[in-house]
């Protein structure tokens, strides 16, 4: 009888009617190059579907890994996905993606390495790249597109905060911070996990060569779109941060929103555009909720 590899890691990967991206997520996913039996990769269907289902059955079929199916349990939302991941998970190392990244052969790897380095920490995250496929929108690298990436530096770091699109938690951390909370607005929902885990002594560490990539394939990565996301992403901030407590007022959303417009014609650059949009979709959230 061969003896099983220990499972070192549990990836739980919330989607929510995206089978392309999904696909190509779970196809890095099971090109890593830890055993296919030291990790197990559990898809959470927000918005349980046929294509959705259908996508793991097939990248499943094809690869060693061991990569299974659920449907999210609860209210629908992020947070109850990850609920449900947590619950059917096996691992004490729980990793968290989006269903639109592609990770590399070695991140999950760099991950579980990153863990052992770092025993005092309960929270690990890494870099998250954006990648617009096809795109040649021009940006200026002052500011960082308001879309999901993270570059915390070429070294190990204790951090603030990581995103859920490449982020991981010692099954312990749990019983400091509690639960993710399901009646958080979707999207942003692990900040203030992450909040209360520092509050109660945890600790966040940044494993700088557990990176991915977080995609927009042609379609998505046009100015259009970009602009519609950002647009749709700042309501859900400015939602959140109210929810949070700490929204700031009209004026100075106004400040911002100018800044952004002046940005797009001082630098040329079309990442102001996206910024513009989020902004404004801040604004609008503001006087919709007002």
């Amino acid at each position: 009888m061969v003896e099983q590899p220990a499972l070192k890691a549990s990836v739980v990967v919330p989607t929510r009617g995206r089978p392309g991206y999904l696909r190509v997520t779970l196809e890095s996913l099971a090109g890593q190059d830890l055993e296919p039996g030291a990790y197990e990769v559990l898809v959470v269907d927000d918005e349980p579907s046929g294509s959705t289902r259908a996508v793991v059955e097939a990248v499943a079929g094809g690869s060693a890994a061991r990569i299974r199916y659920a449907e999210r349990e609860g209210v629908p939302g992020l947070n109850s996905a990850r609920i449900t991941g947590i619950a059917a998970s096996e691992s004490d190392l729980i990793v968290f993606v989006d269903d639109d990244v592609d990770a590399p052969p070695a991140w999950l790897r760099e991950l579980v390495e990153g863990r052992a380095r770092h025993p005092e920490a309960l929270a690990f995250g890494g870099p998250i790249e954006l990648r617009l496929e096809g795109s040649r929108l021009a940006m200026c690298g002052r500011e960082p597109p308001p879309l999901t990436t993270l570059d915390g530096g070429p070294e190990d770091r204790e951090i603030e905060l990581v995103w859920g699109a490449n982020m991981a938690m010692d099954r312990r951390a749990l019983d400091l911070a509690g639960g993710f909370d399901p009646g958080v607005p979707y999207g942003f929902d692990e900040d203030m996990w992450e909040r209360r885990l520092r509050a109660a002594g945890g600790r966040i560490v940044y494993v700088a060569r557990a990176g991915l990539v977080h995609r927009r394939d042609r379609r998505d990565a046009r100015l259009g779109r970009l602009v519609r996301e950002a647009y749709r992403r700042g309501r859900a901030l400015r939602r959140y941060v109210e929810h949070r407590g700490d929204a700031p007022g009209l004026g100075r959303e106004l400040r911002v929103l100018a800044g952004c417009v002046f940005h797009i014609f001082r630098y040329r650059c079309g990442n102001g555009i996206l910024l513009a949009a989020h902004s404004a979709g801040r604004v609008r959230e503001y006087l919709a909720r007002g």
